[in-house]
């Protein structure tokens, strides 16, 4: 999962950023209303977290001229008065919480918001012999758990949600990192590598192939 943070607190957001790392949810930071059009120009994003006072208007007025095929938002305010959080869902936001608030419950919510009927994204993710929890970040093959780091992990589910596709770098780069990593040339290629390597280790060696010059494609290649 990505969000898009929109919060001028800088401190705040990168404590949010990096807690929210840790429980598989990776951010890009937005300081105010223009920034945040930049990210949403170029980004793909799965959930909004916007706060409402922002250096450069009001983040009311910057949600309600978001298109209707906008990903979900939360709003994150300071702004606690019932008649706020009546307006905020109102405008069209899809949660609302009152800072300051526990990084657990700012997840859960995120979790939440993605798992809404209309969005139809599953927890569990299954092709084959392969499963994924999306809430745990835990994968197995065939019942036996894999041990994959973070990144390896959004790149599996990247790669589940699309299976027998094939997955554009770009597409793949932009979910994995961040408008402030220092991604190198080769990253996505020794991530890739880490993956398929856990997976000839529990014996499986035809599921996550490279479309050289164009990007990635999971699933068995005999089973079509």
């Amino acid at each position: 999962m990505r969000t898009l943070i929109i919060e001028d607190n800088r401190e705040l957001a990168n404590l949010l950023s990096e807690r929210l790392g840790a429980r598989g949810i990776d951010s890009d930071i937005a300081g105010g209303i223009e920034e945040a059009d930049d990210h949403m120009a170029v980004g793909q994003f799965d959930v909004i977290m916007l706060d409402l006072g922002l250096p450069d208007g009001d983040g009311i007025d910057w949600l309600r001229g978001l298109p209707a095929d906008r990903p979900p938002v939360l709003i994150l305010s300071a702004r606690s008065t019932l008649d706020d959080r009546v307006t905020g869902l109102d405008t069209g936001a899809d949660d609302y919480l009152v800072k300051p608030a526990e990084v657990e419950e700012i997840a859960a919510r995120l979790r939440a918001l993605i798992r809404r009927p209309g969005r139809r994204d599953p927890v569990v993710l299954t092709v084959g012999e392969v499963t994924f929890d999306t809430t745990s970040r835990q994968a197995e093959l065939a019942g036996r758990p894999l041990a994959i780091g973070r990144k390896e992990a959004d790149f599996l589910e990247i790669l589940l949600r699309n299976a027998g596709k094939v997955v554009p770098r770009e597409r793949i780069e932009g979910a994995l990192y961040s408008a402030a990593d220092p991604v190198t040339p080769n990253a996505l290629e020794a991530v890739a590598s880490r993956l398929r390597r856990r997976f000839a280790e529990a014996g499986e060696n035809d599921i996550l192939h490279t479309v050289r010059g164009v990007g990635y494609l999971f699933g068995n290649r005999g089973a079509s």
